[in-house]
Parts: structure tokens; sequence; C-alpha cells
């Protein structure tokens, strides 16, 4: 017997979900974020519960407005105000799906503001806030932390970028992950001058919202970009973030905006439980079980 919603009993399984490797052209390589496409806006309290049933760094839920789509990324803990591999991974789903034809652009209403994702060839663009960081002074001693000196080290409003003498460096750290709480930020980006032919290498690590090591993060680069550009002087750049599933971009530096690209790849299709049957199990809670 085929196994399809239909062979389901009385399924509760009515929300689609798909799993996206983002920043790859390969499965199981990039970084991997499940995405819902919504038709109606959805309870936070099931996008988090969905969010942690699959356990990838982001989910993306997407439905559609009046002009484009709303987009929310969820970690498995908390959301977050930006993330780049899902919204590759949602653009992706929508195009995929046949939600929007090939030449649409996608356009997103999020927390950091109006995003948008187009398919240029293979790779899709995605279109961010630069997030440039300021040098500063830690409140914590990161060379401890992370096992390595920084040469430099800068903050903007999600994460400290700190940056390293090679990219062996940057590849071989093992950070203290469990005293990164007093940072008060996101996380801690970690980069270096590139090896392999790209021009910057990159770690992400993220324990305050539940993310020890990210994977591939798009995000993240909305401040490299900048920081390396002013160094190498040159607004478009190669980057790779040295995980251990690692993941390639392309960046472009434009004004106070940056462009990431990358490719994608669907790994899974399914259903999970959706909204309304989270609803109705709040709305109407089993009887307390008394003495025993």
């Amino acid at each position: 017997m085929a196994l399809t919603p239909s062979a389901l009993p009385q399924s509760p399984f009515t929300q689609p979900v798909v799993l996206v490797d983002a920043f790859t052209s390969r499965a199981f390589r990039g970084n991997p974020a499940g995405v819902c496409l919504l038709t109606a806006p959805a309870e936070a309290g099931w996008m988090q519960l969905v969010a942690r049933e699959l356990n990838h760094a982001e989910t993306a839920f997407v439905w559609p407005l009046d002009t484009g789509f709303s987009l929310r990324w969820m970690t498995p803990t908390t959301e977050v105000d930006l993330c780049g591999h899902a919204t590759l991974a949602a653009a992706h789903a929508l195009w995929e799906s046949g939600v929007l034809a090939p030449h649409e652009v996608a356009r997103f209403q999020t927390l950091s503001g109006a995003l948008s994702a187009r398919q240029i060839g293979d790779w899709i663009e995605l279109d961010f806030p630069a997030e440039v960081a300021e040098e500063t002074l830690p409140p914590l001693d990161l060379a401890e932390l992370l096992g390595a000196p920084p040469l430099w080290v800068g903050k903007n409003r999600l994460d400290y970028l700190v940056e390293l003498a090679s990219a062996a460096q940057v590849r071989a750290l093992s950070p203290d992950l469990g005293r990164f709480g007093p940072l008060g930020v996101r996380g801690v980006i970690v980069t270096a001058a590139g090896d392999d032919g790209y021009d910057m290498v990159s770690r992400g690590f993220f324990p305050n919202i539940g993310i020890p090591e990210d994977p591939v993060t798009g995000s993240a680069h909305c401040a490299l970009a900048p920081f390396w550009a002013a160094k190498l002087g040159r607004l478009e750049l190669s980057a790779y973030q040295a995980s251990a599933r690692g993941g390639e971009l392309r960046l472009r530096l434009e004004g106070q905006r940056v462009k990431l690209l990358g490719q994608a790849v669907t790994t899974l299709r399914g259903f999970i439980a959706g909204p309304q049957t989270l609803r109705s199990s709040v709305a109407s809670p089993a009887s307390p079980a008394t003495g025993r």
C-alpha cells in the first residue's frame, strides 16, 4: 500500500512541511531548515512546537499577504529576528512547490523589515540589510572562551564578530560554549582570511538561542560582507563556513544592503500535525487526573 496522506487513518497531519539544505547544491550538506508554507497566520505556540519537533537551527513559517509573504523564523527554543539560510530555504520551497513562478521575486515581511529573493540560474540571491560590526571591548575574555587570541573584536545588534589570524585557527576552534551566556548577544561569529580559494572562512556559535554551532549562517554574512569588503577593498566576495557540514556563499555589498547568493536542495517532504489540531487540543484539554 502506498504511503500517502489519504492512507493515514483520521490523519491529524494536515500541514505540509519540507526540509531544505541551504547554501549547498548537495543533499546532507549546508544548513538544513524546515519550511511550513501556511495558508494563514498560525499561533506562535504551535510554530515553536514545530520548530522544537524538527530540531533544526531554524524553521521558517510562511503565509501570503496582499503583497508578498509574511516570514517568521523559530529555533528549537525561541524566535529570531533574522535568518538567512531559512529565508533561502523558504524561497526555494515557494518556487519548487509552484506557489511562485521561477521568474517571480519572493518578497517577505519579517522582524528585520522587507527582504527579497530571486533566482539567478542555479543560485538564489537574497537581499538583506548590512549588519556592520563596530569595534568594541567584550565583557568576557574571548581568547579564553575561544581558545585563540583575537586580532579584532566588533559587535552589531546581533552578534560579536571576531577576527583570528588564520583559517586554520578558525577550523580548529573548540570554544567553551557554556560560558557564552554573559555575552548578552545571539552569538559569536569567528572569521579569518580564506583558504582553498575563498576570500574568507568563518564559523558561528549561538548557544544562547539553542544552537551550539550553526552549519551555515546567512545573517552572519551580513556582518562579514562589510567587514571583509573594507579589508580587501572589493565589493564581491566568496565565503565558506567551515562547520562539519560546510557551506558556500557568494556575497556582494551594495551600500547598506548585502546580496547573499546560495543554492538549495530539498531532502524531505511530509506532513506534520497542523495548527487547527493544536488549537482544538488546547481549547479542550483532557480532564485532569484525580486521586490514585
